[in-house]
């Protein structure tokens, strides 16, 4: 690939300096650097059960049960004597089965709702290619602390693209999302997704997995119909998430729901111990609901004692009838 020198700048690129560029190509997920901070002694105490292999992705261009625990650290480079994360995200529209009856025009990211779950260490620098091929004018807008060149709110044309630069911090549990008004169309209709920035220091070894409560406004009157956990309605009420019993899980746990004002998050039969936007290292409480804003997120830690299937979702009952409901299937560790 060649040095290009305008990164910091935010150049505009053509679609087709972009292909020859080398940067349109397949999109890498988890491509070289897939690797928690911890060492191997602390990877080997994790206890991950295995995916389920038959689970569908009607439509969505990952299955869900993989996009729980799918983080994507680039490609690391080395700069300068720094560590470099480069990523590639492709805005596109492509349609999604929510349900029997109906099937949704999602505009999403690398073919997916939520977008790829990025993940990078503090200090680091990210940077990423951005291609938009998804017939409007799209962004890439990141939480974070950034240039205003880098802010994500400068429309990107259908055929051009952009690349976003700028250093992994603060350590946290953040997001990203288009920016184009109206942003609550682009947010809802799928172009979102989860920026996880680990501490220099790491965090204790845990069966980590991602959530992301989501929305759909299908009459498109401002009012949302069905909801989701990444993604697709009920899908971990059809197809639970398999954890270990004792195993501590540590859930990314964002809430991108359009038009409610905030949601509520239950684990049945449990609490969990609350890292507020996962901006600290220690928990400030525990509880068994939490209450989340639109755009609010926290990591959120626990470990089922018993054996069995537990449910998991917001306690206002009629948005989690809707769709934003599911289940953890609790496996005894001898097995």
């Amino acid at each position: 690939m060649p040095a290009f020198k305008n990164f910091g700048e935010g150049k505009r690129w053509g679609r087709r300096q972009f292909l020859q560029a080398g940067l349109g190509g397949a999109v890498l997920v988890g491509a070289a650097g897939s690797y928690h901070w911890q060492n191997q002694r602390s990877r080997q105490l994790v206890r991950v059960p295995p995916l389920p292999t038959d689970t569908p992705t009607y439509g969505n261009g990952i299955n869900p049960m993989q996009a729980l625990r799918d983080f994507d650290y680039g490609t690391v480079k080395q700069e300068n004597g720094r560590t470099v994360r480069e990523f590639r995200m492709i805005a596109g529209t492509s349609p999604l089965q929510l349900n029997s009856a109906v099937s949704y025009i999602t505009w999403n990211y690398n073919g997916r709702v939520p977008g790829p779950t990025l993940r990078a260490r503090e200090g680091d620098r990210i940077r990423v290619l951005f291609l938009n091929q998804g017939g409007h004018a799209h962004t890439i807008h990141f939480h974070g602390i950034h240039p205003s060149n880098m802010d994500g709110v400068r429309p990107i044309s259908n055929g051009k693209a952009f690349i976003y630069e700028f250093d992994a911090v603060p350590y946290g549990l953040h997001l990203y999302h288009c920016h184009i008004a109206p942003v609550t169309r682009h947010i809802g209709k799928g172009l979102h997704g989860v920026l996880i920035i680990d501490p220099k220091e790491g965090r204790s070894p845990a069966d980590e997995i991602v959530l992301v409560m989501n929305a759909y406004d299908i009459k498109d009157r401002q009012r949302n119909d069905l909801y989701a956990f990444n993604g697709l309605p009920h899908y971990y009420m059809r197809h639970p998430i398999p954890i270990y019993q004792h195993q501590l899980v540590r859930l990314y746990l964002l809430n991108m729901v359009e038009f409610d004002p905030a949601l509520t998050f239950h684990i049945h039969a449990n609490f969990f111990r609350v890292y507020p936007t996962g901006m600290v290292l220690k928990p400030t409480h525990e509880a068994d609901v939490i209450t989340m804003g639109t755009a609010e997120r926290h990591i959120l830690e626990f470990a089922y004692p018993y054996a069995g299937k537990y449910m998991f979702h917001p306690h206002q009952d009629a948005i989690a009838e809707a769709g934003c409901m599911g289940m953890f299937d609790v496996i005894p560790q001898s097995t």
